[in-house]
């Protein structure tokens, strides 16, 4: 007889927060927010800055405030998060079975058949909290939805719990349905949150005891899954690994607006170096490509202007100095002066994997010198850091660059970075 399915979910407590305390002890009780691009918004709060601070807030609107309570503000260190992420997802995959990568966060484990998931629970996050400085809560339940809300409920009530919870037992599985409000609900948005509170649904056991089918027919299939899942009936299991992206987009907002071709191009070329990174890393080759600028779109001062086009490529290539030519070289047809551009955008299309296209007989393909390059370049970049090898037309620090005026050093991705100890 087969043994009932047992998920975790292991959340990174204020991830993006706790990456910057990492390697800055003298932060460990300090409030801290992280910025959006360009040190403009609020995306993420530790846990003692929350009761300040709101999610989406203007930086430019609330300095004095964040002085006012001592909060520390960082501009988004996306290197360092990607990095502390896979270390720690790694740590994870070493303990459980089976890992699904849920975001860079936090991934569900499968535990179906193991004894002692409590004790389980604490050893992962005891292991990944000593060999990364990343704390992490652990919820375990029959489903992953339950897995969630044990999440949810190990975070709330830390001290109580540790920051791990156990719900499989019914018994407390029925006391966090009680006491959890159904906007806590995984995938329960504040619309949805609005229509069951009118039909007198107000916590996730309510959701729960609701039959099924009348919220298939009144919603979705999801939400009819929701609440099966909640009332311990598994109907999402674990993802495979996710297929390679039919098309890879690498888009960023300048630092300041350009009014001319030259530094767009550069910028051009960097986002190609970025996306074509991608593109390796899964196996694909690109066909075609789109190149794309605008202005910004909110400012009533400003004339709007946006514009792009498609480029196809003479043969499916991972290489990056073609891709980064075709892509420069369509600015050209995109482009007009007069304008203040706020934003470049590459996004690769057709992608295949190599050995799924075939052309006839004569058409032109990729040298294999061009792929040997390229292993190379990964190679490099792989071992001594992102940028390390690239295109000449790929600037090291451009003044066009996103403003990051408190972004911290990129301590495990760059060896001119790396943390240093002091035996004084």
């Amino acid at each position: 007889m087969s043994k009932p399915p047992v998920f975790a979910l292991i959340d990174c407590n204020s991830f993006y927060a706790s990456c910057e305390r990492v390697f800055r002890p003298d932060l460990a009780k300090v409030p801290i927010v992280v910025l959006s691009n360009n040190d403009g918004c609020v995306i993420a709060r530790s846990y003692d800055a929350k009761p300040f601070v709101k999610m989406g807030e203007p930086y430019f609107q609330i300095k004095q405030k964040l002085n006012q309570h001592g909060i520390v503000a960082f501009s988004s260190n996306y290197a360092l998060y990607g990095d502390m992420s896979e270390r720690v997802m790694s740590l994870i995959e070493s303990l459980v079975p089976g890992v699904e990568v849920y975001s860079i966060d936090e991934a569900f484990a499968d535990l179906t058949g193991i004894d002692g998931l409590d004790e389980l629970g604490r050893r992962i996050r005891s292991q990944v909290l000593r060999c990364t400085g990343i704390p992490v809560g652990v919820g375990i339940a029959g489903t992953k939805t339950l897995a969630k809300l044990a999440n949810h409920t190990a975070k709330r009530l830390q001290a109580q719990t540790g920051g791990v919870v156990n719900i499989c037992d019914p018994f407390k599985r029925d006391w966090v349905l009680r006491n959890t409000a159904v906007s806590e609900v995984w995938g329960v948005g504040r619309r949805m949150s609005a229509h069951f509170e009118g039909m007198g649904i107000k916590t996730a056991m309510d959701l729960a005891k609701t039959d099924p089918w009348t919220l298939r027919k009144k919603f979705s299939v999801v939400v009819e899954k929701t609440a099966r899942e909640l009332a311990g009936t598994p109907c999402l299991e674990l993802d495979e690994p996710n297929p390679p992206k039919q098309e890879i987009c690498c888009s960023r907002m300048f630092g300041k607006r350009l009014q001319e071709l030259p530094p767009i191009k550069e910028a051009v070329a960097t986002y190609m170096m970025r996306a074509s990174e991608k593109l390796r890393a899964q196996g694909s080759v690109c066909k075609k490509l789109r190149v794309s600028i605008r202005t910004g779109m909110f400012n009533p001062d400003e004339a709007k202007y946006a514009n792009g086009v498609i480029v196809d490529l003479p043969y499916p290539t991972d290489d990056v100095r073609l891709l980064t030519k075709a892509a420069v070289d369509a600015l050209d047809r995109v482009f007009r002066p007069g304008f203040n551009y706020s934003k470049a955008e590459v996004l690769l299309l057709n992608l295949c994997q190599r050995g799924e296209y075939t052309d006839d007989l004569f058409a032109a393909a990729q040298p294999a010198e061009a792929t040997r390059v390229m292993a190379v370049l990964d190679q490099i970049n792989e071992r001594w850091g992102r940028g390390t090898l690239r295109a000449a037309s790929v600037p090291v620090n451009p003044d066009w660059g996103m403003r990051r005026e408190m972004m911290s050093q990129s301590f495990t991705t760059r060896l001119d970075q790396l943390w240093k100890v002091s035996c004084n």
